[in-house]
């Protein structure tokens, strides 16, 4: 059993782990950095320990240190949250040589759907659907070029070692396609170590939705729902909310076994997410897997009443899940959205002083917050400072709670995304459901 949890992370998620793990009597270990020191996770936790300097690479991306603490700490598991090592094999890898619980999949699976390419092909082999595209990694422009012709633009050009929107961009033509395969192959080899490419056709008017996936180490393998996580910024995701609004029954019982049938394609482990791009006459394309927990996580909790970190602890544990598919109900409507310190014209980070910090509160209402009043947001890790989640018997209601809690969200002192929430959330295409992909080039920045 798992007695002393390090968490290899920061911000909200780790104070979202230290939330669950007291309630499972497990003890919990922080490791911040010098720009951390003073930040709420810090301090709830049970011990705390300096990991390094400022940038990432010293700190929360410090591997050698991470262990050193944990040994210090005599830890018996890690929970890496997301970003950072979590979908990282060689860390998973090192937690079990250290004999450790890595809490999510093997490094086996991690790598398996870290590779985007290979990630297709397993995928087509379960059955799933995949949006047509290159078969195999492309490593030069005139490559590129040649298979765009055959797949036809408009086309995604993607890092094949990639995600959370880097190296991503869509092309139109051979000319955007021979300026953006350079710049995009670099950053692809500075972010994940590999440069290769892979090109996927662009699916016109397409939502993104996601399905959430617990499996245990005893053949269990259920689906929590799904996410409509269509409204995003460069990639990003700013507000998602379950149940979709354009998900029917019937097809949500496809992708929900769709999904389950990709869990168990793959003998996977833990919580994870399959990703899809569905288009208006609901087709719906795997776009990859998560081997982690989401940032979006809570919407799902609401609607299902299961504590996802909590099931991750507890599958990581060896224990089988305690539910079937059935026991499982979706109910009422829930929303995030993400508060972000940058500028909502131009998106830009806005580090700063937090002069003033005011939370919205009500039953209806949930905070995961990273930050406090009198906090420094620095430039070093995610702009993403808050989430705002509320729940409705119905998406009507969740909207009209929405819009009050974001109205009584108040900081000061740094610009943030919250006039940006507001729009969004007052156009009628949001209202009416009409959430595809590009509803922010469509609605908000036109």
């Amino acid at each position: 059993m798992i007695k002393r949890l390090l968490i290899a992370n920061r911000g909200e998620i780790a104070r979202r782990i230290i939330r669950t793990c007291k309630q499972l009597n497990i003890e919990t270990i922080a490791i911040y950095s010098e720009a951390d020191k003073d930040t709420l996770f810090v301090k709830e936790a049970d011990e705390s320990y300096l990991v390094g300097g400022n940038r990432v690479q010293e700190s929360y991306l410090n591997v050698d240190k991470i262990f050193e603490i944990a040994k210090e700490a005599n830890v018996d598991a890690i929970h890496p949250g997301y970003g950072f090592l979590s979908e990282n094999a060689s860390f998973a890898n090192r937690c079990l040589k250290e004999n450790i619980t890595f809490i999510g999949p093997s490094p086996e699976i991690i790598d398996l759907m870290g590779d985007k390419i290979a990630a297709r092909k397993t995928m087509k082999q379960a059955g799933v659907p995949i949006v047509p595209g290159t078969e195999e990694a492309i490593s030069s422009v005139e490559e590129a070029v040649m298979y765009a012709t055959d797949i036809g633009y408009p086309i995604m050009l993607k890092a094949a070692a990639g995600g959370g929107g880097i190296g991503m961009q869509i092309v139109h033509n051979n000319d955007e396609l021979v300026k953006a395969f350079d710049s995009n192959s670099k950053r692809a080899a500075n972010f994940f170590g590999d440069g290769s490419m892979f090109l996927e056709k662009k699916i016109e008017e397409t939502r993104h939705i996601e399905f959430q996936v617990l499996a245990d180490y005893h053949g269990n393998v259920v689906h929590l729902f799904e996410r409509e996580c269509s409204i995003q910024r460069r990639n990003q995701k700013v507000i998602e909310e379950a149940p979709s609004p354009f998900v029917t029954d019937i097809l949500r019982k496809a992708m929900g076994e769709a999904s389950v049938r990709a869990t168990k394609q793959i003998n996977y482990t833990n919580a994870g997410t399959i990703e899809f791009l569905v288009d208006g006459e609901g087709n719906y394309y795997f776009l990859e897997m998560n081997t982690r927990v989401q940032v979006e996580h809570p919407i799902t909790e609401e609607t299902t009443g299961i504590d996802i970190v909590e099931q991750q602890i507890k599958i990581a544990q060896g224990e089988p899940l305690q539910f079937k598919q059935n026991d499982i109900l979706q109910t009422g409507h829930a929303i995030e959205a993400r508060i972000y310190a940058e500028d909502p014209i131009t998106f830009f980070p806005s580090p700063g002083n937090i002069t003033h910090f005011s939370l919205p509160k009500g039953e209806c209402i949930r905070n995961e917050c990273a930050v406090k009043e009198g906090d420094q947001v620095t430039p070093f890790y995610d702009p993403m400072i808050s989430k705002l989640i509320v729940k409705g018997d119905t998406r009507t209601e969740a909207i009209a709670n929405l819009k009050g809690a974001v109205n009584q969200f108040k900081v000061e002192g740094i610009k943030t995304n919250i006039p940006m929430i507001k729009e969004i959330i007052d156009y009628p295409a949001y209202v009416e459901g009409n959430t595809t992909t590009t509803f922010i080039q469509d609605y908000y920045q036109k």
